[in-house]
């Protein structure tokens, strides 16, 4: 799902249970019968979760549909009507919902004391203690907006002119200095900041999102009654009700941020959605440097100087020039706007009551994830999973390399480089160790600064200490060598996988190895259409348009010949084209195709190499243990399913969701395709799907005799 370089990608991997199978057929000592009782036992509980699960994956498909002509529907129309309630602000998946699965496992390591002395993390785990009973003591519902520890943080860093009325002072004013103290607390304002995951960590930025629970843009916020508009006049009226200011004064400050918003927009609309035009309309709107970067570095990053006291070109000095124009105009809105996201950015945002526990669970968990993966990992991943995901790896890889010999279209030269880059790739299982890193990180827990007495004051050192670890490898790269790993990779208790360009390396997060992605009870066929798919798109990204300029060693290098490349350029226009022909209804907007390219390429040569591997994977069984009926155990008690159509709708299920309209504004221009088109574009261009389930040519899921393809 993820990569690294300019970016992560995410993927998984699966178990051996034919090793397991084959031990258990080919044991032939006596046994007492106490030990037969024991193993029939056994048997009959893996019975009884086979059952179970098979009726939790038929619960969540829709029968009325046919699945070649919506295989996601088919496989998942019926997800978001039977999963268990959550909290979540951001869209429900299938995959990402592992989560909360692990956020169990952090309540009970929460408690294990002797786990943590052992593993000398007892302070670290005393300070965890104490912010989670501090949480769940806490009113969080709804946010104590006016609590004076917030008003006194916005007050330090810009103001609140809404709250302060004639005591704000507009000339002592700077919008992009309040935006900088913001990234401080991981709160977005007007700089979106993220992390290069290469030395030396230096930060990036994309144009800021605009809006609270919704993002805005210049046609979901024409009107009053759009979707777009309610939820966020909601939230700021929520929190403008908490400094008991009149009706009045609450309605002109929201038009006042919507004011601005709609300018902001102006502005942004020039982009086309498509950060990538910044560089031009620099160019083209004769636009010097932006003035204002250092206040953002001494603020938000100690004065750090990257680059030598060069400017960097990845700004956008254009939006920022103008934007600073647009500030000038709403600066009061503007200061508004930033001191009320500070506020969302504190807030829990809860529906209900009942989701408070899980709330502070999942804030433990997620900022000081480095604590808790250190308890994880001893009890939750094992070497028996690890050989197991090895095993799997190890599979995969040898589809790949079948697929890249076959490929017809790459010449000689270009496929012993490809082979050569696929020979190098190292697999990383469970997650990367450096221990000196991980021990300064988990000293910095010991620092923070807790008070008993008052939540908000504790959850502004949390937030800071969390974007402080964030930081940790860019505050320090002078002391770093430049082969020195991203911090993503050191935290196996994550719902992640990752290929990584610039060592050419696959990891598979030791989180992510639970359902709908792994069991070691499962049938192969599904371990292979989950799991096996994962790895297989994370190999892939190896030889996506991005991954295909870095070689085998993680340079980057063209290695291809111009025939090839010209082909490969070709392949990979056709899935441009396809997904983008994809309309969201919900909001009227196309597939980006062009941007989540290389995530739907890898898809589809994952979802084949995974195939491949599991058809091979049965040979070899039958072949070594001649289990003729190998096939047939490899079917889900209570589907009705070949163990190949077990496989694909392994895949499907992975990507059932549950979204809103806000959802899919939010991912429209992300890296990877919203989910429901990211399993029909994949399906609908794979020729063994079509075979599997019988899919005429002229069905939406076989629309013509030829695919896309590139691997």
């Amino acid at each position: 799902m993820c990569s690294i370089s300019n970016r992560f990608r995410v993927s998984l991997s699966t178990g051996r249970i034919y090793i397991l199978i084959f031990v258990f057929l080919s044991s032939c000592e006596a046994r007492t019968i106490g030990d037969e009782s024991q193993e029939n036992a056994i048997i009959d509980d893996t019975a009884e979760y086979l059952r179970s699960y098979g009726a939790k994956m038929k619960s969540y498909m829709n029968f009325s549909v046919d699945p070649c002509e919506d295989f996601y529907e088919y496989a998942c129309g019926n997800w978001k009507n039977v999963i268990p309630p959550r909290q979540s602000v951001n869209k429900r998946n299938n995959l990402l919902d592992i989560i909360y699965t692990i956020a169990e496992v952090t309540e009970s390591l929460l408690s294990r004391s002797q786990l943590a002395e052992a593993l000398n993390v007892s302070a670290e785990l005393l300070v965890a203690q104490r912010f989670y009973n501090s949480c769940l003591k806490a009113q969080v519902l709804p946010l104590p907006a006016a609590d004076p520890a917030y008003l006194s943080l916005i007050r330090s860093i810009g103001g609140f002119p809404a709250v302060d009325g004639d005591s704000w002072n507009s000339s002592n004013f700077n919008w992009f200095n309040m935006s900088a103290h913001l990234t401080n607390y991981g709160a977005q304002g007007l700089i979106k900041e993220d992390i290069l995951p290469q030395y030396p960590f230096n930060p990036y930025f994309k144009l800021p999102d605009l809006g609270y629970d919704h993002f805005v843009h210049t046609d979901n916020i024409a009107n009053s009654s759009t979707r777009a508009y309610i939820l966020n006049e909601e939230r700021m009226r929520g929190y403008l009700k908490a400094f008991n200011l009149t009706e009045d004064k609450i309605s002109q400050v929201i038009v006042g941020v919507f004011d601005f918003w709609r300018e902001a927009l102006a502005l942004k609309d020039k982009f086309n959605g498509d950060d990538s035009q910044c560089q031009d309309l620099t160019i083209q709107n004769n636009v010097t440097v932006f003035s204002q970067w250092n206040n953002y570095y001494e603020i938000a990053w100690n004065g750090m100087d990257f680059y030598n006291g060069s400017v960097p070109s990845e700004y956008c000095d254009f939006y920022y020039t103008e934007l600073d124009k647009v500030c000038d105009r709403h600066m009061e809105a503007v200061a508004n706007y930033l001191a009320m996201m500070l506020l969302y950015r504190m807030d829990a945002k809860l529906k209900e009551e009942k989701y408070h526990k899980e709330h502070c669970l999942l804030i433990v968990q997620f900022t000081l994830s480095h604590l808790f993966n250190k308890l994880y990992m001893p009890e939750n991943f094992s070497e028996d999973i690890h050989s197991d995901i090895f095993s799997m790896v190890t599979e995969l890889r040898k589809s790949l390399r079948e697929v890249l010999r076959n490929a017809e279209w790459l010449d000689n030269e270009t496929r012993q480089e490809a082979l050569l880059k696929e020979a190098s790739m190292t697999p990383v299982i469970g997650s990367y160790k450096n221990a000196a890193i991980t021990d300064v990180l988990l000293n910095q827990i010991r620092n923070l600064t807790l008070f008993d007495d008052n939540y908000a004051k504790s959850l502004i050192s949390l937030r800071k200490l969390g974007i402080s670890l964030r930081r940790y490898n860019g505050l320090h790269f002078e002391d770093m060598s430049e082969d020195t790993k991203p911090l993503e990779l050191l935290v196996g208790m994550q719902v992640n996988a990752f290929y990584y360009n610039l060592d050419n390396s696959i990891y598979v997060m030791a989180g992510i190895l639970h359902p709908p992605v792994y069991h070691h009870l499962w049938p192969n066929s599904l371990k292979f259409g989950t799991l096996g798919y994962l790895i297989g798109h994370e190999l892939t990204h190896g030889f996506d348009t991005s991954g295909s300029g870095f070689d085998g060693s993680g340079i980057i290098r063209n290695w291809w010949t111009e025939k090839s490349n010209a082909v490969f350029k070709e392949r990979a226009r056709c899935y441009v084209d396809h997904y983008s022909r994809y309309l969201i209804p919900e909001i009227n907007r196309n597939i980006n195709g062009n941007e989540t390219k290389d995530e739907n390429i890898a898809d589809a040569g994952g979802l084949r190499e995974a195939l491949a591997a599991y058809r091979n994977h049965l040979k070899q069984i039958q072949i070594s243990a001649d289990e003729t009926l190998a096939p047939q155990s490899d079917q889900m008690p209570g589907l009705d399913l070949s163990p190949e159509q077990l496989f694909f709708l392994g895949f499907g299920q992975l990507w059932c969701s549950s979204f809103k309209e806000e959802h899919y504004w939010e991912e429209l221009n992300e890296k990877h395709t919203i989910d429901k088109y990211r399993v029909l574009g994949a399906v609908s261009n794979n020729d063994d799907f079509a075979e599997v389930y019988n899919c005429p040519v002229g069905s939406a899921m076989r629309p013509k005799a030829e695919s896309c393809r590139v691997w």
